[in-house]
C-alpha cells in the first residue's frame, strides 16, 4: 500500500499547508505578540522540517500499530489478539486495518533487525531509550526499509504519532534518528552490519530477523525431520512472510459459503477450509457464531488425522475422544464437530479456568450433546480416567517455533531455557494421554514446534519405557485427509509441516497436529496393543 493511497485525516501530514503567503492558513496574521513578521514564505517540503512544524495528528492506523507494540512490550500481550480489537476500538476501514496489521506485525518480526540498524544511528545504547520512543522508531524503521511508504511521509507521521501520544520532548531525537535511518536501503543497512562478518548463524539471523539460537535450532530440526538443512533461508524467509488466513467450516454446523461472498477461496489442502482475502473477519455473522472459524490448516490436518484413523472397530457410533489440553479451543471446536457428525463426544479439558471459558465459547457453535469442558490438569486425567478414552489429542504447551509466522512477538520473547522447561510436562502429559486411551485406540502427540526436544525426543524417552505401544504412520494418517492425498510431511513414523514446503504453521504429529504450518512435525500415532 502507498502512503499517497491512504485516505482520510490521516493524509493530514502529506498535504501542503503552507502557500498561505504571510498569513497563517485560516487567513491570520503571521505577526508574533511582538509584532514581528514570521516571513517563511511557501510551506517548506516537510521531509525537511523541524519535528515542530509536522504533523501533531496520530494517524490512526499509525496509532492502532503504535497500541500494539505498546502492549506486546508491556503487558507481555499477543499481537494477534491485541490487534483486532484496536483495529475496532478506532473503527479503521479495510484498507487502513490492513495498513495497521503490515506495520505492527512487520515491525514486530523484523524487530532484531531494525534494533541493529537504529543502534547505528542513536548516541546511547537502545536500552536507555524510553520504551514507547524505541517502538516509535521500530514502526517508523519499517515503513522506511520496508514499506511502499514515502520516506517524507514515514518521517512525518512517526514524528507526529509521538508528539501526540508520547510528547512534543522526543520528536527531535526520533526525528533526527529516522533521517540518519534514510541514509541507506534495507539492502545497503544489512550489508554494513554484517560486513567482514563470516559467522553464517549470525548473517541468517540479522538478515533474517531471526535469534541466533533460533537459526541453529530450525536449522537441526529440519535435519531432524528428513529435510536439507540448506532450506533454512527458505525456511527463515517463509517465517517471515505475512500468513495468509485461513478458515474452516465446521462439518455438519458451518458453511463457507458467506466467507466465498466476501472475496475467500476453497482451500487446496482439506476439505472445508478457506484462505480469506483478509479484513475485519468479524464483521460476518458465521465468524461471530463460530460455525466458521479462523484456525491454519495444519490444525486442520491435525484433528482431522485424528479423527479418522481407522481403530479397525468400524463405525465410531459411542466412541470417546479427549482433547487433553483443549485451551483456547480451536481444535476443539473442530474435533466436536466431527464427533457430533460421527456419534461420538469429545471432552475438552483445560486447566485454566479463564482459558476453559474460551473452549467453551468455542464449542458453543456444536450441539452440546457432543461434548463436555473439564477444568482440570491433563497430567491427572489419566489417572482419574485410565482406559476410557478411544482417542485422544494432546497437543501440549510448546515454544511455538513452528507459528513464529504469527505470532511475531515470540522469536524475541523465547530463550533455549523454555524447552528445558517444558520438556517435563511434556514427558508428563503424553504419559497421561496413553494411560488415558483404551486398549487399540489411538494417541497424537502435537506440537506447534518442529525443534526435535520437544517433538522427536518426547516420544522417543515416553516410548521407550513402555513395550505395549506400537507406532501408527503419522505421514499417512495426515495425506488421508488431505486433498492432495500427498503432502510429504512423513518422516519415519512421525510427520512434520513446514511453513516453506506446505504453507502451513510447522506442526508435527507423532500423534499431535497443532495448526498446521507451524514449524515442527507430527509426532507418530501410538496405538496400545490389545
Amino acid at each position: 500500500m502507498s502512503e499517497s493511497g491512504r485516505r482520510g485525516p490521516s493524509n493530514s501530514g502529506n498535504r501542503d499547508s503552507g502557500g498561505q503567503g504571510n498569513r497563517g492558513p485560516r487567513g491570520e496574521s503571521n505577526r508574533n505578540a511582538q509584532g514581528r513578521e514570521r516571513n517563511r514564505g511557501p510551506q517548506r517540503g516537510f521531509s525537511t522540517n523541524a519535528p515542530s512544524e509536522r504533523t501533531r495528528r496520530a494517524d490512526p492506523a499509525r496509532l492502532v500499530a503504535f497500541e500494539v507494540l505498546r502492549a506486546v512490550a508491556s503487558e507481555d500481550a499477543y499481537a494477534n489478539l491485541v490487534l483486532p480489537s484496536r483495529i475496532r476500538h478506532h473503527h479503521l476501514d479495510k484498507r487502513d486495518a490492513g495498513f495497521a496489521t503490515e506495520l505492527s506485525y512487520g515491525a514486530l518480526r523484523g524487530q532484531g533487525t531494525y534494533d541493529a540498524v537504529l543502534a547505528k544511528c542513536v548516541d546511547r545504547p537502545l536500552a536507555q531509550l524510553d520504551p514507547a520512543v524505541l517502538d516509535a522508531l521500530r514502526l517508523g524503521a519499517h515503513q522506511l526499509l520496508a514499506m511502499r511508504v514515502p520516506a517524507h511521509a514515514a518521517l512525518d507521521q512517526t514524528v507526529g504519532l509521538a508528539r501526540a501520544v508520547i510528547g512534543a520532548g522526543p520528536s527531535s531525537l526520533i526525528n533526527a534518528v529516522l533521517r540518519k535511518v534514510t541514509a541507506r536501503t534495507m539492502p545497503e543497512w544489512l550489508d554494513y552490519l554484517l560486513e567482514n562478518e563470516t559467522d553464517e548463524t549470525k548473517i541468517a539471523s540479522v538478515r533474517h530477523a531471526h535469534p541466533e539460537w533460533i537459526v541453529r535450532a530450525l536449522r537441526q530440526s529440519l535435519v531432524m525431520h528428513g529435510r536439507p538443512a540448506s532450506e533454512i533461508t527458505e525456511l527463515l524467509e517463509a517465517d517471515n512472510a505475512a500468513p495468509v488466513v485461513n478458515l474452516v467450516a465446521l462439518p455438519g454446523v458451518g458453511s463457507l459459503d458467506e466467507a466465498l461472498e466476501n472475496g475467500a477461496t476453497p482451500g487446496e489442502l482439506v476439505i472445508d477450509s478457506a484462505l480469506s482475502s483478509g479484513g475485519d473477519l468479524g464483521r460476518m455473522s458465521s465468524i461471530r457464531e463460530g460455525t466458521t472459524r479462523v484456525q491454519d490448516v495444519g490444525s486442520q490436518l491435525v484433528a482431522r488425522a485424528v479423527a479418522s484413523v481407522d481403530l479397525g472397530r468400524g463405525a465410531k457410533d459411542g466412541e470417546k475422544w479427549l482433547d487433553l489440553c483443549a485451551g483456547p479451543g480451536g481444535k476443539a471446536a473442530l474435533l466436536a464437530a466431527l464427533a457430533h457428525q460421527e456419534g461420538a463426544t469429545l471432552l475438552a479439558n483445560e486447566p485454566a479456568e479463564h482459558r476453559a471459558k474460551l473452549v467453551g465459547q468455542a464449542l458453543a457453535a456444536v450441539p452440546g450433546n457432543a461434548w463436555t469442558v473439564r477444568v482440570g490438569d491433563g497430567r491427572d486425567v489419566g489417572k482419574e480416567q485410565p482406559e476410557a478414552f478411544d482417542r485422544v489429542l494432546a497437543d501440549v504447551p510448546c515454544s511455538g517455533l513452528g507459528a513464529l509466522r504469527r505470532r511475531p512477538e515470540s522469536r524475541w520473547r523465547r530463550t533455549p531455557k523454555d524447552l528445558a522447561d517444558l520438556g517435563h510436562l511434556q514427558r508428563e502429559l503424553l504419559k497421561s494421554a496413553i494411560d488415558a486411551v483404551k486398549p487399540g485406540g489411538v494417541v497424537a502427540y502435537v506440537t506447534c514446534s518442529p525443534h526435535p526436544a520437544e517433538t522427536t525426543a518426547v516420544v522417543s524417552d515416553v516410548l521407550r519405557k513402555r513395550d505395549d505401544l506400537e507406532q501408527i504412520d503419522a505421514g499417512a494418517a495426515l495425506d488421508a485427509v488431505s486433498l492432495t492425498g500427498s503432502l510429504g510431511a512423513g518422516h519415519g513414523m512421525t510427520a512434520q509441516l513446514w511453513p516453506h514446503v506446505h504453507q502451513t504453521d510447522a506442526m508435527f504429529l507423532a500423534s499431535h497436529p497443532e495448526e498446521a504450518v507451524t514449524f515442527g512435525a507430527f509426532p507418530r500415532l501410538k496405538v496400545p496393543r490389545a
